[in-house]
């Protein structure tokens, strides 16, 4: 099956750079949170910043994504997906440990969240100043794909699994020797989550998604009309 070069250029613009922004975005949350609740780690090694390159991770933020690209490029329709390095967080630094990690967990979700909101906002925007231009389903496509990146990335960091986002803000509800045992056990998690990604367990994850996504539609069109 042959490469479309034309869309592979297009899943570049509109998937990577888009996922690449989204993924340190989130990972800045991370540090900015941590940072406001007492621990400078994130700071101190660099990581609190919106530059891509501390936040890479060879695998997750370029490998698959570029894969991904790849291949949806020759046709296949697979889920965008990808991540970034983990933010360092030093739980001694912190007044609350219990109460500060849910925060500081939850801010990577929650900025998406946000992310999400603000592309609804531009997409507004977009159709009142471009709807009667030639340059309108260009940014209407540019500005969706945004939307739905952010909210994959916010509701599959929301999963109450470690080593996922959830499953830090869910240990804020959970007795502290029942959260010991699930962290030991995060890299057996994180290998059955890769392993359900690779499978297509994504797909059902879209189910959310695009139920939010037409939520913010019906919204936008709503203050339009």
């Amino acid at each position: 099956m042959s490469i479309d070069l034309l869309e592979l250029a297009r899943n570049l613009v509109s998937f990577f750079v888009i996922l690449l922004f989204s993924l340190c975005f989130h990972e800045f949350a991370h540090g900015f949170v941590a940072k406001l609740r007492g621990d400078n780690t994130a700071e101190m090694m660099g990581r609190l910043t919106l530059n891509p390159l501390p936040h890479m991770d060879m695998v997750g933020t370029v490998a698959l994504p570029l894969m991904i690209v790849v291949l949806n490029s020759m046709g296949y329709h697979m889920p965008f997906f990808g991540w970034a390095k983990p933010v360092p967080v030093n739980a001694r630094n912190l007044k609350k440990p219990r109460s500060d990690m849910f925060w500081i967990a939850l801010a990577g979700p929650m900025s998406n969240v946000i992310l999400a909101l603000l592309g609804t906002v531009f997409l507004i925007l977009a159709a009142t100043s471009l709807m009667t231009t030639p340059y309108f389903p260009a940014a209407r496509t540019l500005l969706q794909q945004f939307i739905l990146t952010n909210l994959f990335l916010a509701i599959f960091n929301a999963l109450p699994l470690h080593p996922l986002d959830g499953g830090k803000i869910l240990a804020r509800f959970l007795p502290a020797s029942w959260n010991s045992t699930l962290e030991q056990y995060e890299q057996v998690t994180g290998m059955l989550l890769l392993a359900l990604i690779l499978m297509g367990a994504l797909r059902y994850l879209a189910i959310p998604v695009f139920g939010a996504f037409q939520l913010l539609m019906r919204l936008a069109e709503s203050l339009l009309s």
